[in-house]
């Protein structure tokens, strides 16, 4: 059982030792993002006014394209291309972000949905280790809600786990609302990313970082997820009611 640290008795999962565990992943998850800003100089938000303004002006709409091009091409490698390890997923997009931060600004945005497509693939190979199908419609939707996380940049405080909760079926044109309401949070995050990789050659240094930062985070996010949704199934508990106990332990 993944991660789901400790069984009662008959055989059923210990809950509070199991949301104890994913409290640990999602704190393990945060901190490395924002020990890089602070070598950067200056906060996350402060990171994005150093973009363009025709930059931030199409950034959501950017973030939205590339997180339906993502979609569309990580679900159709998976007849393709096998689950890889995380270590792997990390040094792939790792070479993506040195390469697209070689360059700058330019190239880090063409990396932009290579990398969107990579973490997204990389999710989708966690919910199949949990035992989901990621061909599943409730699991499309779960695998595109982890990106509602609040990236690895943000204060870890707990106050941003809503996704955890959510039960959404797509189909059709529904992918496109939820990429919608996906891409406004994430563009924020992808922003900060395009910032710090905008000054050539330093920026394949940190474009290759940052990348690593980013695939470690929303691994261990989809695995936080994805290990909450497995808990609430094997112990009978309202999928809801553990988000919100989840979150009040982050929060302590």
């Amino acid at each position: 059982m993944n991660d789901l640290v400790a069984v009662g008795r008959q055989g059923t999962p210990d809950v509070a030792a199991g949301l104890a565990e994913l409290a640990r992943r999602h704190r393990a998850a945060n901190g490395p993002g924002m020990r890089l800003v602070s070598l950067l100089g200056g906060s996350a938000e402060n990171l994005l006014e150093r973009l363009p303004d025709a930059v931030k002006d199409r950034l959501e709409a950017t973030t939205r394209s590339a997180l339906a091009l993502a979609f569309s091409a990580a679900a159709a490698s998976r007849g393709v291309v096998r689950d890889r390890g995380d270590w792997l997923n990390t040094a792939v997009t790792a070479a993506l972000g040195a390469a697209g931060g070689a360059g700058g600004l330019p190239t880090a945005l063409a990396e932009l949905p290579v990398t969107t497509t990579v973490l997204l693939r990389a999710i989708q190979g966690i919910a199949a280790e949990y035992g989901f199908d990621p061909a599943d419609e409730a699991t499309k939707a779960d695998c595109l809600r982890v990106f509602a996380a609040a990236g690895p940049m943000a204060a870890d405080d707990g106050s941003d786990l809503g996704f955890l909760a959510a039960r959404v079926t797509i189909t059709g044109q529904s992918v496109q609302t939820l990429i919608g309401r996906v891409a406004p949070q994430l563009s924020l995050v992808l922003g900060q990313k395009l910032a710090a990789q905008a000054a050539p050659l330093i920026g394949a240094v940190t474009g290759a970082a940052l990348n690593y930062i980013f695939t470690s985070y929303y691994q261990e996010m989809a695995r936080v997820h994805f290990g909450l949704r497995k808990l609430a199934e094997e112990a009978g508990e309202d999928r809801e009611v553990l988000a919100g106990r989840l979150r009040a332990l982050i929060a302590a």
